[in-house]
């Protein structure tokens, strides 16, 4: 067992006399916090991606910036956690949001000028920016809440995030609503300009995180800090924890979950820029609506947090069935005669139907997995290692389907086909981890069946590991 640093009156298990509470220092401010900078900074990246092509006419260029956004990004996200429980995560997020707009500014000096460096440039800072951002964000959101209100503060946490991409998308369509947009292109340079400046604001707004041991709680508890006493301890917690069995056994679907890049080619190729505009603003409410139906149901008390897990395990496999039978026959259709549609089109609510279930599906996915990931520790210094191994393959798999799609795939059939094959296989090893979890919650969280869940009372008297250990 790996030596730890001496514990801290905070990182006890007890709950403390309940004190009047500061309203900064309190989880929901903390949620705005992180949800203020997830709009400012990736929500309005997503909302440039949504376009398909970041706005461009050709999605190439675009698609190889982002797969070197997403293989520095998988790096830092995995090593991101043991630089976040060094550093503070305050500072993390803060760093983790400057390299934002300098890639905005290079699509819009692309847009413009043409140049290519700007975008190859500010691609590399953005994934090392954001790597950063991302261990930092994942974990705040995981470890800061109660218990008992987990899901909904994930669901905060994306309404901000995805509210980049609405607010962006509806910039989007405003200046992009004209004639010469029902045709295929790029968008207004005016647009760019926009969002480097939203982006900017991020930063500053980081600095106003709370450090998790001054976060006060509604239910009077601590949050845990379980940090290790040196770097070189923190890399070897990290490395213990990809080791252990129920992490390999999620790494397949980590890299499933996001791996359908070729959505944005789907829009370039067989829809006009207002269309495109359109679709990146209303199929954020699939992604809306979508994680407020999984967060609810996963902080339904009336069932254990395990049968939870399961039921929504298996909600997710129609979804993804539904959605991915649907796109292959839509696709065929396209790959036959392709289109290019306006929104005023006979045609286009079937094609729009596809990023929808596409958007609802994934999302659905990416709620429960970090629902999944929260249950199997207490402190955020092993949450901070978690969620940057999840946003660590994830990003991994972004580079790999961004760099599958620099290529124009006839009828989309290869692109398709890999989706369709790695979500089948990771489903498998997905299933058996979630048959082998026993979360880790607390005894209220329990639920009906005690025997489902091992409570943090059970282990600390009957383990001689600390909870974040199980």
């Amino acid at each position: 067992m790996l030596e730890k640093a001496p514990p801290t009156p905070e990182a006890s298990h007890d709950a403390p006399p309940r004190a009047k509470r500061i309203w900064y220092r309190t989880t929901l401010f903390n949620a705005f916090v992180i949800g203020a900078v997830g709009f400012l900074a990736p929500g309005l990246w997503n909302a440039m991606n949504a376009l398909g092509a970041g706005g461009g006419q050709e999605p190439f260029l675009v698609n190889a910036a982002n797969a070197l956004v997403f293989a520095l990004m998988g790096f830092l996200s995995v090593f991101g956690g043991p630089i976040a429980n060094r550093i503070g995560f305050a500072w993390t997020l803060f760093l983790g949001a400057i390299g934002y707009p300098v890639y905005s500014a290079g699509l819009y000096t692309n847009n413009r000028f043409g140049n290519v460096w700007l975008v190859l440039l500010g691609a590399a800072l953005c994934g090392i920016s954001a790597g950063l951002f991302w261990a930092a964000e994942g974990a705040v959101a995981l470890g800061y809440p109660e218990a008992s209100k987990r899901g909904r503060y994930l669901n905060i946490w994306l309404w901000f995030r995805t509210g980049g991409p609405l607010v962006g998308g509806l910039i989007v369509l405003i200046l992009n609503n004209n004639a010469a947009a029902k045709r295929k292109g790029s968008v207004d340079p005016k647009t760019y300009l926009i969002f480097v400046a939203l982006q900017c604001v991020a930063a500053p707004v980081a600095l106003l995180l709370t450090r998790p041991e001054k976060v006060q709680r509604a239910d009077g508890t601590q949050v845990i800090v379980d940090a290790e006493k040196s770097v070189g301890y923190e890399f070897k917690s990290l490395w213990n924890l990809c080791k252990r069995r129920d992490i390999v056994l999620l790494l397949p679907i980590f890299w499933a979950a996001y791996f359908n890049q070729y959505s944005g080619n789907f829009q370039t190729y067989y829809f006009g820029v207002r269309a495109r505009a359109l679709i990146g603003f209303v199929s954020n409410f699939s992604t809306l609506f979508s994680s407020q139906v999984m967060s609810m149901f996963l902080d339904w008390r009336r069932f254990p947090v395990k049968r939870r897990l399961d039921i929504a395990f298996w909600y997710i496999v129609v979804c993804h069935v539904t959605a991915w039978i649907y796109a292959w026959v839509i696709q065929e259709k396209y790959t036959a005669n392709p289109p290019a549609l306006d929104w005023a089109d006979a045609g286009f609510a079937e094609g729009f139907f596809v990023l929808v279930l596409w958007e609802w599906s994934r999302q659905s996915l990416q709620t429960w997995m970090y629902y999944f990931i929260a249950t199997k520790s207490d402190s955020i210094s092993e949450l901070s290692r978690l969620s940057g191994i999840l946003r660590g393959q994830e990003s991994f798999a972004q580079a790999v389907s961004f760099g599958l799609n620099t290529r124009k795939w006839h009828g989309g059939r290869v692109p398709l086909a890999v989706n369709t094959i790695l979500l089948g296989i990771a489903s498998v090893p997905t299933y058996i981890a979630l048959k082998e979890n026993v979360p880790l919650v607390k005894k209220e969280e329990a639920g009906d069946s005690s025997d489902e869940a091992v409570t943090l009372e059970t282990v600390a008297i009957g383990n001689d590991k600390t909870p974040s250990s199980v």
